[in-house]
């Protein structure tokens, strides 16, 4: 799996400057007592050359009383020096560092595994920049209802065969594995509802995910070819259309159609199936005003790659205001 590369860098950098900054406070408390309590110095110095005592000890083979003994001096060093720091007014644990997360020390590693803290940052952030941090927060697997599609027996049976696939498709997820998807069916079928659902337990389980509408995508390749040349821009805005583990392109058939769009959606639709990389389209159109809209290039690669699950029943979002 691949977390998003920028946000893990931007993570990353600022787990390291957590713990800059943790030790440089802890440094500048020590030096404020050390201060207003020239004692305490004394006492930390006679406590590291306790600690290198007890390292040569247990290089060199000494026995086990002699190494134990020394620990209990070096114990009863640091309930002195906790005194010190008490009978001044100050906490007894005033210098030590205080760190974020005491289970990685800020670090964003346990045993050179990812810290349960920082996988959560990564997680959040990954929510963030899927482009569909709304939708993640409402549309789950667990409050997609059934209920809407009960009088058509039929359109019911299709649908909880579809969310099983679904779920499953999002359960078993992995890279270079995983199917294409294409939806097809009219507006309100819980399309896009399910989409989000798959993307929430990628995203949870630590994969790359983006969403984008089919006309916003389209937009940042007309841009990334004419705007940036206009404006003396460098850079591609578009690279992670590419590059993400689960690219979700909704409403795929609302853009505009010209040579420039179908040639992009082309470009992506085949590189990211060269690249194994998972792809999920959804689209009001029919499987055949699919075929008359696109190039036989695209609808053979879509059709003929791509697992289609057409959608049945009657607008969800139109139930709703009638109840």
């Amino acid at each position: 799996m691949g977390y998003n590369q920028e946000n893990y860098r931007r993570i990353r950098a600022e787990y390291e400057n957590k713990y800059r900054i943790a030790r440089e406070e802890a440094d500048a408390r020590r030096e404020e007592v050390y201060l207003a309590i020239p004692e305490l110095k004394e006492t930390d110095r006679e406590m590291g050359h306790m600690g290198l005592r007890i390292m040569r000890a247990a290089y060199s083979g000494e026995p086990e009383a002699a190494i134990a003994e020394l620990k209990t001096q070096n114990l009863a060093l640091r309930e002195k020096r906790r005194g010190i720091l008490l009978s001044h007014g100050y906490p007894g644990d005033y210098t030590e560092i205080r760190y974020e997360c005491p289970l990685c020390a800020d670090s964003g590693f346990v045993d050179f595994k990812m810290c349960s803290c920082m996988k959560k940052k990564i997680i959040e952030a990954g929510y963030e920049s899927s482009g569909m941090a709304e939708l993640l927060r409402t549309q789950s697997f667990e409050n997609f209802s059934l209920d809407f599609y009960k009088e058509d027996p039929s359109a019911l049976r299709r649908m909880m065969q579809i969310l099983s696939k679904m779920r499953q498709y999002a359960e078993s997820f992995e890279t270079e594995k995983a199917e294409n998807l294409v939806l097809f069916g009219d507006t309100g079928l819980g399309k896009t509802h399910l989409s989000s659902a798959v993307a929430r337990i990628l995203l949870d389980r630590g994969f790359d995910v983006y969403y984008t509408g089919a006309v916003n995508m389209l937009s940042d390749f007309e841009y990334q070819r004419f705007g940036n040349s206009m404006m003396g821009e460098t850079g591609d805005s578009t690279s992670r259309y590419f590059s993400c583990d689960l690219l979700i392109i909704d409403d795929l058939g609302t853009e505009v159609s010209n040579q420039f769009t179908t040639s992009v959606l082309y470009n992506v639709i085949n590189t990211r199936l060269n690249r194994k990389k998972a792809t999920i389209i959804s689209s009001n159109l029919t499987q055949a005003d699919f075929r008359k809209r696109y190039w036989d290039r695209i609808t053979s690669r879509v059709l003929g790659e791509y697992t289609v699950l057409p959608f049945l029943g009657t607008d969800v979002r139109a139930q709703k205001l009638n109840r």
